[in-house]
């Protein structure tokens, strides 16, 4: 099969960037991202790519290349649904917060939406792609709506799952570890896994394309993440153990890094990792697990998460602690909102929580952030609903300077890596704050010695 067209139904953060580069490498396929909510598709089609509605380094450069040509964003659903020969599914999943399965399994209502509107609008064949992370056999109850329209079109429905790392989305787009494509085994199913490979493949090595059953497809997406996360986790705990103890983290992950068994990636101590995939996703395979029954796979995998959840709050309460036991009325400065650096995605971030427990405390939280609006950070802690919107306008402001952010701070606390604040001038910033000048760095970011030699009592994690 020639493909000529393909839909993508979500302009998020996994459906615009693959677009993009997919539109950039396959310059005579038609690419359509189509989206209901309306802002959005505006800002993709601004014409000032400064103003698309992600920030990724280096995706604005490939939008202004393909849009227009052969990249198209547009609200209109159905016209891009039945023109389109592979259509992506690429909505939010996020994790259930009603009913059966709440707090831990993922909500499919989206991807069922999407299912039915292509069963509703298709008037030919198609390849039906996984794009969103999915659990386990969710292909089967999209291929069961797909099957049961009644209008006699044949539909295959492919697990291709994204490893993206957002900051480097477009990195891992042009150059990834690996392209997994899952389908059926069946000849059309090889067809429709071939259609696929031959659109990766104007870009892609074929040694780097793997191909697999739907159930492995889809079950490999959840496990990598739940590894990379479980990672963190356990650097993590080392770093509490490491304070105690006197040893130093940083020391301990570079000597266990250089072992070649485990590695040296995803071994940073740091407040806690964020985003959109890590947590929703090992809940998910803790509540597939529990459905099954097996309820030791669960509790290991739940542990992940909990671990997380404690070095969140110990950040906390480090800074309670720190100044004496009381924060109240005190101004806290913030650099950083988004979950980590080179992105404005602010999902799951840690800053929400370390904000949301010393609010609670009745701190006078400032951030800076260079990506993130304060509309932004409003919405993220009234999403908690720990308290009415008023209450988080009155202890949260957003600084556009990140001078003027620190004046008269009594603490500072890094909870996004940003680069920009390894080269601020910290003498400035010190004499600007209350005294003593707390720096508590929750990302192992900054020189502690020389923030020291010049007066910050520097706390960072892990040592």
């Amino acid at each position: 099969m020639k493909i000529t067209k393909i839909c993508c139904i979500g302009a998020g953060y996994v459906g615009g960037p693959t677009m993009a580069v997919i539109a950039q490498k396959c310059p005579e396929i038609q690419v359509t991202v189509v989206d209901l909510n309306e802002e959005r598709i505006a800002a993709w089609n601004d014409t000032d790519t400064a103003n698309i509605p992600i920030y990724e380094p280096g995706l604005d450069v490939i939008v202004a290349e393909a849009r227009g040509r052969n990249l198209f964003f547009s609200t209109n659903v159905d016209k891009a649904i039945d023109e389109a020969q592979i259509i992506f599914i690429s909505v939010n999943t996020p994790t259930k917060t009603y009913g059966k399965g709440k707090g831990m399994a993922a909500d499919l209502k989206y991807i069922e939406l999407c299912a039915r509107q292509i069963a509703r609008v298709a008037k030919d064949n198609k390849i039906v792609v996984e794009k969103s992370t999915l659990p386990v056999r969710t292909a089967e109850a999209i291929k069961s709506i797909l099957d049961n329209t009644g209008n006699g079109v044949q539909f295959q429905i492919l697990s291709n799952p994204e490893f993206l790392a957002e900051g480097t989305a477009v990195t891992d787009l042009l150059h990834p570890d690996r392209i997994l494509i899952g389908g059926d085994p069946s000849e059309e199913g090889k067809k429709a896994i071939q259609a696929l490979v031959d659109v990766y493949s104007n870009w892609v090595p074929a040694a780097k394309i793997l191909t697999t059953n739907v159930w492995s497809s889809e079950l490999s997406k959840l496990t990598a993440n739940a590894f990379l996360a479980q990672r963190i986790s356990s650097i993590n705990a080392m770093s509490e153990l490491c304070e105690k103890t006197g040893a130093d983290v940083n020391e301990v992950a570079k000597a266990i890094g250089m072992d070649s068994r485990i590695g040296s990636k995803f071994l940073k101590a740091s407040v806690g990792f964020g985003g959109s995939c890590f947590q929703k996703d090992i809940l998910n395979l803790v509540y597939i697990a529990k459905s099954y029954g097996l309820n030791a796979v669960a509790d290991y995998w739940e542990q992940v998460i909990i671990m997380n959840d404690h070095q969140k709050r110990r950040f906390s309460n480090s800074i309670v602690q720190t100044l004496y036991n009381t924060v109240s009325d005190k101004k806290i400065t913030f650099l950083g909102w988004a979950f980590k650096k080179d992105t404005n995605d602010t999902r799951e971030s840690a800053a929400i929580y370390v904000a949301d427990d010393l609010i609670n405390e009745h701190a006078k939280i400032a951030v800076y952030d260079p990506k993130v609006s304060n509309k932004k950070i409003l919405g993220d802690l009234n999403y908690l609903e720990t308290r009415n919107a008023e209450a988080n306008a009155n202890s949260v402001r957003s600084f556009l300077d990140p001078y003027e952010a620190c004046q008269q701070a009594h603490a500072i606390a890094i909870l996004t890596e940003w680069d920009e604040f390894i080269h601020y001038d910290w003498q400035k910033i010190y004499d600007s704050m209350q005294k003593p000048a707390f720096i508590f760095d929750g990302r192992n970011l900054l020189n502690g010695p020389e923030l020291k030699a010049i007066g910050f009592v520097y706390q960072a994690i892990g040592s």
